[in-house]
């Protein structure tokens, strides 16, 4: 690969990377309002949403962290498998509270910067 590609290539994931984190907590939140997940499904349902970057070495933190707050609480259930008991989340009222309001600034902060990144003053074609 041609070394500018190549530094584009991984500025881009870092923005990504960078961006992401910034929403992973909500991202969590919204896979866990939908049902109660262990650790590993977490990994597999966002990146089955298109963020494969989300490793479980970011995850685990950010539960325990979610789980201090009050954010969610957790239960123990068998694994299908036949392994032992797996540690599920699920979401708190507090949780349910926290997801809502940044749902709503994901949605404000989106829409301003489309505008922002929309905004062409140059009457060049936006890209």
């Amino acid at each position: 690969m041609h070394r500018m590609t190549m530094e584009l290539a991984t500025a881009a994931d870092q923005r990504r990377s960078q961006l992401l984190r910034g929403v992973l907590d909500l991202c969590l939140l919204a896979k866990i309002a939908e049902r109660p997940c262990y650790g590993y499904e977490f990994t597999e349902a966002l990146a089955a949403d298109g963020l494969e970057l989300v490793s479980e070495g970011s995850i685990y933190p950010l539960l325990a962290r979610m789980e201090r707050a009050g954010l969610v609480d957790t239960f123990r259930a068998p694994s299908a498998s036949g392994g032992p008991p797996r540690k599920y989340y699920r979401l708190t009222d507090a949780g349910r509270a926290e997801l809502s309001g940044g749902r709503a600034a994901w949605r404000h902060f989106t829409e301003a910067v489309g505008r922002t990144l929309d905004n062409n003053p140059t009457g060049g074609t936006n890209t």
